[in-house]
């Protein structure tokens, strides 16, 4: 190679390597390396809708699960209420099982004991509710003491007042008596189909062979 053609060609370097670089070349470049980064970071129309999906049922999810907390929430206050008054009823059977078990010690265990809490009736005539025959029989004692009361029978009034003193009524009697009252009252005092209906579902007569009964005679007859 000659000498000159060597020196020719480190000039053309040179200036090549002092040469500026052209804006708008530099500017183009820029744009094409952001188009392909905002290209690589906008994510797939499908992968976006299988996103909103997933957060969609997850939050249906967690809505269910809330109603449901709440639901249990709600059942178990009413267990706790419905425990509550069990617990109160419980204790007011207790105590009225204590009144009648010293009752029954007295009447067993005395030597002059009259054993009034052991009486006795005929088995086939069972109780159309519970407490009936008592009801009926401290019903009777109440209206006997009240007469000997007026009439002056002093003795005869303290005993059946002792009586009456120790044995309290269930209160069913009076309760189905003045439901039948009310029966009557709702439906004009006629023996309508739904009447006869609820009286023979109680079992309460409401004919005498082929004749119906006045409603003033069903409750008295009954009651």
């Amino acid at each position: 190679m000659e000498i000159s053609e060597f020196l020719n060609r480190g000039r053309n370097a040179e200036n090549q390597k002092s040469e500026p670089m052209n804006i708008s070349e530099f500017l183009l470049r820029n744009d094409e390396e952001l188009s392909e980064k905002e290209s690589e970071e906008v994510p797939d129309p499908e992968e976006l809708d299988v996103q909103k999906a997933v957060v969609e049922s997850l939050a249906a999810d967690k809505a269910e699960q809330d109603e449901r907390i709440s639901q249990l929430m709600k059942d178990n206050l009413n267990l706790k209420k419905e425990l509550q008054i069990q617990r109160e009823k419980i204790a007011e059977m207790s105590v009225a099982l204590s009144k009648v078990g010293d009752l029954i010690s007295k009447n067993s265990e005395g030597e002059m004991s009259n054993k009034i809490s052991l009486l006795d009736r005929n088995a086939e005539i069972d109780d159309k509710f519970i407490g009936e025959t008592r009801d009926h029989i401290l019903e009777v004692l109440k209206a006997a003491f009240d007469v000997a009361e007026k009439e002056g029978r002093i003795r005869l009034a303290q005993i059946l007042e002792s009586v009456l003193a120790v044995n309290e009524p269930s209160g069913n009697l009076v309760k189905n008596r003045t439901e039948i009252e009310k029966l009557f009252a709702d439906n004009g005092n006629i023996l309508s189909g739904p009447v006869i209906e609820e009286l023979e579902r109680r079992g309460i007569p409401h004919k005498k062979e082929n004749d119906y009964l006045l409603p003033s005679e069903i409750i008295k007859r009954t009651f």
